[in-house]
């Protein structure tokens, strides 16, 4: 068993390999639906099948990965009708994407929630939207309680 940690790069375009430039072409096509297959997506960019095989799963586009865009909020709500509508509303008018949520069984009138929210095409600051959920009615808490 290989327990070698694996060290990354960020490399700058200009000096990759053509074949890892063309893998992620590919892969952009294929998450775009651009290309049905991986095949279809090769021959568009000029890209052998096995030189993609070889390096998909080893290198990705630095803005696709999330780095810093991914924030976990952690939220205590009141037990009480749209108050989570209001609050997934108002992160979505701020430009936030809800990815996940798992809310728990309200106790004592209140529930905890976690979701995790794309925050790269935000509207403002991350303290203007804790603050701003902080302030909402029924909300008792609301803090960033990680990032990816």
């Amino acid at each position: 068993m290989n327990t070698k940690r694996r060290k990354f790069f960020l490399v700058a375009e200009d000096i990759m390999p053509e074949a890892m430039v063309k893998t992620v072409q590919v892969k952009d096509m294929l998450a775009r639906g651009e290309a049905n297959t991986v095949h279809e997506a090769v021959n568009e960019v000029g890209l052998s099948r096995s030189a993609f095989y070889k390096y998909r799963d080893l290198v990705f586009l630095y803005e696709e990965e999330g780095q810093g865009r991914l924030i976990t909020l952690s939220l205590i709500l009141e037990h009480r009708q749209g108050i989570l509508s209001a609050v997934l509303n108002a992160i979505a008018q701020t430009g936030g994407n809800i990815i996940t949520i798992n809310q728990g069984i309200p106790m004592s009138q209140a529930a905890h929630l976690t979701m995790t929210v794309d925050v790269k095409n935000l509207n403002g600051s991350l303290d203007d939207l804790t603050d701003n959920l902080q302030k909402m009615n029924g909300v008792r808490k609301a803090e960033i309680v990680g990032y990816s």
